[in-house]
């Protein structure tokens, strides 16, 4: 599972231009320069630390995993090149909580010594951990920050966050995997006139009068708004090819962008 994760998300990564390549890796290096800088802040700060282990504990084992749910998701829309709905975005006390949560499963895999300690130790072994990490990092070849240190570690983060996600079986998905089309990707859809007749409306089988605005998806099919806005209030497929609109489920989200991910991979094949 981690090795197909790994090898689809480098395929897709195959398929860029220079220009797009270079894009996302300074996307990369920004988004964890701030995640470094923000964990290394939550473990210099004994106030900050406590309250985010402590946040962590009151969160129940499904809450947890939506937690690096999330935190999946805004790497898949980096990888995409695609924006976030308002409604699925991390909070800083989330941020926080799965920069720490990535952090003590890492340290119970590779160095579970650490947690053994009493809780008030936690925070320096946590901070001597984190530090030695960045330390291996800097020792990387020169050349290489847009390469193996800053590429590299990503997919690995990625590939951890779904791997947890995929073994804790995170429950924030509809359980029927019909979830509504987000307002914000219903609100964007582009109104276009129709120019030739015989074009049919999939949803209610009358054809379109030449001349009516109508709505376009997508996918360049076209729908009467009557129909296809209760259609996308229920779920967010095209009706004809089932494309799939952005929603507000962040599971759903995660599998709607591992598609686009799966789909470019296979482009490279």
């Amino acid at each position: 599972m981690e090795e197909t994760s790994t090898s689809i998300i480098m395929a897709a990564l195959s398929t860029l231009t220079p220009s797009q390549f270079s894009d996302l890796t300074h996307s990369i290096l920004s988004t964890t320069l701030h995640h470094h800088r923000r964990l290394a802040f939550l473990l210099s700060s004994p106030t900050l630390f406590s309250l985010t282990l402590h946040h962590l504990h009151n969160l129940s084992l499904p809450q947890k995993t939506l937690l690096i749910a999330r935190h999946l998701l805004s790497f898949l829309h980096l990888l995409t090149a695609t924006s976030p709905p308002l409604s699925t975005a991390t909070r800083q006390r989330d941020l926080d909580a799965a920069l720490l949560l990535l952090l003590l499963c890492e340290t119970h895999n590779h160095n579970p010594h650490a947690l053994e300690a009493p809780f008030s130790q936690w925070r320096v072994n946590l901070s001597t951990i984190f530090t030695d990490s960045l330390l291996t990092l800097s020792f990387a070849p020169f050349g290489s920050s847009t390469g193996s240190t800053v590429l590299i570690p990503f997919v690995e983060t990625v590939t951890r966050c779904w791997r947890l996600v995929g073994a804790l079986e995170c429950g924030g998905g509809k359980e029927s995997g019909e979830v509504a089309a987000s307002a914000t990707a219903v609100v964007a859809l582009p109104s276009v006139e129709v120019r030739a007749g015989g074009i049919e409306c999939a949803i209610c089988r009358e054809e379109m009068t030449i001349g009516r605005d109508v709505c376009e998806l997508p996918c360049q099919h076209l729908f009467h708004w009557v129909c296809i806005l209760p259609w996308l209030g229920k779920r967010n497929t095209c009706p004809c090819c089932r494309f799939r609109l952005p929603s507000d489920d962040v599971v759903g989200e995660i599998e709607r962008l591992w598609e686009i991910l799966v789909k470019t991979a296979a482009k490279d094949s």
